[in-house]
């Protein structure tokens, strides 16, 4: 039985990396032939079943404190404990396999600073980042981490191509992809009759089209843009957006185009498939996403979906519900009109290795 280590920051169900770290660990100790240990700094809620935690702790405060602690006592833990085989899913200095779930810090942030308006407020965010030594220190650790892994996995052709041009020493083709699989026994299309049920569940009117979307940081999910494209959709257009941070300063923006009556910001949203059962299109107009698992759990609910082509899980989209632009708010609102009653947009033709089982497989055949 091959002992297996799992470093990521934390533990819990709730975020991305997070999640997928969650349910890849219970995915492995379900198999019966890996002894599953979870390396983290904090651990929210219980651990898988059959899964052994090792918490570092965070006593060293702030990002910078927070980051190098987790790195050197990962890494502390990872010699002593000798494992077969180690996955970093965040970034930490030695494994054997790591996941690329975010994409090389520079092209996310060429990317993501798009999202701030040009002049002032695009300056000091870029100022920001430059001069945070936490920041400065993750990207100093991604270098190191990409040096020092044995086998490199993308979670999107996206992400594969940008570490690539990155890091021009490394080959595409030694970076195997695969891409995420939302769990398909709880997302699935939901029943037509049962939409205005699930719609005043979340307090959101039974009639008229809905658009749904999601995420922790707004302005990174494009929300002030998919706004702007509201405004310039029939009043029967509603927007509901799950997930926190940012709604005062998008509440002023609905105020200010007349239409904060047609926009709800919920709040972090437990039950997502019933989210998306009970609108009619999902929209992440995102500046930058490595592989948005929201897309993925919207198309496995049937809904319509469009995207970006900042969006690693826009390759499972159909090109006329990609948007080129994230600041093209007029185009987006075309893209919306166009396509929100006709069915869905996955594309047909794209079938890559996607969910856990792939890397179960990376791992029995890893020496």
């Amino acid at each position: 039985m091959k002992r297996v280590a799992l470093l990521l920051p934390t533990l819990s169900r709730y975020g991305g990396a997070e999640q997928f770290g969650f349910r890849l660990a219970g995915y492995l100790a379900a198999c019966g032939d890996f002894d599953v240990t979870f390396v983290c700094a904090k651990q929210d809620g219980e651990a898988p079943e059959g899964v052994r935690v090792i918490r570092v702790g965070r006593p060293v405060p702030g990002k910078f404190g927070k980051t190098l602690w987790f790195v050197l006592a990962a890494e502390a833990v990872r010699r002593r404990e000798k494992f077969d085989v180690t996955i970093g899913l965040g970034k930490t200095l030695f494994q054997d396999i790591a996941r690329l779930s975010g994409g090389p810090t520079g092209p996310f942030w060429d990317h993501s600073i798009k999202a701030f308006d040009e002049g002032l407020p695009r300056t000091v965010k870029s100022l920001s980042r430059r001069l945070s030594p936490g920041k400065q220190l993750s990207a100093a650790v991604e270098r190191l981490m990409i040096r020092n892994t044995r086998l490199l996995v993308a979670n999107s052709h996206f992400v594969r191509d940008l570490t690539v041009a990155t890091f021009p020493y490394l080959k595409a083709e030694n970076i195997p992809v695969i891409y995420n699989q939302p769990d398909l026994g709880r997302f699935r299309p939901g029943r037509p009759e049962d939409k205005p049920a699930l719609r005043e569940r979340f307090g959101l009117p039974a009639q008229g089209e809905l658009i749904v979307t999601a995420g922790t940081n707004f302005r990174l999910k494009g929300v002030h843009i998919l706004i702007r494209a509201l405004s310039r959709l029939p009043a029967s257009f509603r927007l509901a957006v799950a997930g926190g941070r940012g709604s005062s300063e998008m509440l002023a923006l609905a105020g200010s185009l007349g239409v904060a009556d047609r926009v709800r910001f919920l709040g972090r949203v437990d039950d997502m498939p019933a989210l998306y059962q009970a609108g009619d299109i999902f929209v992440l107009n995102t500046f930058y996403d490595a592989c948005a698992n929201a897309v993925l759990e919207a198309l496995a609910c049937g809904l319509p979906v469009v995207s970006t082509a900042c969006n690693g899980s826009s390759a499972f989209l159909r090109p006329d519900a990609v948007l080129p632009d994230p600041t093209d708010h007029t185009g987006l609102a075309g893209r919306i009109e166009a396509l929100v009653h006709g069915g869905s947009t996955a594309r047909t033709d794209f079938n890559p290795p996607r969910g856990l089982e792939p890397y179960a497989e990376l791992i029995r055949k890893f020496a």
